[in-house]
């Protein structure tokens, strides 16, 4: 119902283009710094335990270049850094609605006759929709390149032999399922962060409450959707 909402009475599409960019700006360049730094350390980590994992001299060292293009590409960027972006976005959506709820804002711009929800929240939806698919990008790359860094500085696997790998085997529609995971990750995480948020009662206890509340619908969400998808495209 809420989502039906936000195409209830538009306002001016310019209003919605400059909330919308502030969001994509908020939502995509203050998280690329947290996604970038996770990422190269997943991607390390996964080289270093396949390694570990990969003690018969018949499988090639290759094959951890392989195993970890397919991890990072199918699971760990799209899955691990949606997850971290809950918390992250999910928590900030959740505070800045509640905060307007219980400070009267909303009901201000009700007053003025502004179709809140669309206007609150349409922007984040579609800004999230648009920046964290190329969250999910970069973080992919960093996570393939972190573990061929990683791999090159311990030893386990020469940088050249882990970028046969890469080009070993290699199916392009995995690609093509990290991004529709992206996209429909983005969606719960703004849709669910602003309903809990945007319905907040009580005080600032209730606020700090629904911000941890809809990071906890997120993560299950996201961990549901990836196997339904994982079910239907694989």
């Amino acid at each position: 119902m809420l989502l039906a909402s936000l195409f209830k009475k538009p306002d001016k599409v310019l209003l919605y283009w400059k909330e919308t960019s502030r969001q994509m700006l908020e939502i995509g360049i203050g998280s690329l710094t947290l996604v970038s730094i996770i990422s190269c350390f997943i991607g390390a980590v996964t080289t270093v335990q396949t390694a570990y994992q990969l003690v018969s001299p018949l499988i090639p060292k290759s094959t951890i270049g392989m195993v970890v293009r397919d991890s990072s590409i199918l699971e760990l960027a799209p899955t691990i850094t949606c997850i971290v972006l809950a918390g992250k976005i999910g928590s900030n959506i959740a505070s800045e609605l509640g905060t307007m709820r219980i400070s009267e804002q909303i009901d201000a711009l009700e007053i003025m006759g502004v179709n809140t929800a669309s206007y609150l929240i349409g922007p984040k939806i579609i800004a999230s929709m648009l920046m964290i698919p190329l969250l999910v990008i970069i973080a992919t790359f960093l996570s393939i390149y972190g573990g061929m860094v990683a791999g090159d500085l311990s030893g386990v696997v020469p940088a050249e032999t882990y970028r046969m790998g890469l080009q070993e085997d290699f199916i392009p529609f995995t690609v093509i399922l990290c991004l529709v995971k992206a996209v429909t990750f983005a969606f719960i995480i703004t849709s669910v962060s602003a309903y809990h948020g945007f319905n907040v009662n009580g005080g600032a206890l209730e606020v700090g409450k629904a911000s941890t509340r809809s990071v906890v619908y997120c993560c299950i969400l996201i961990l549901f959707a990836d196997y339904i998808l994982a079910e239907l495209l694989l």
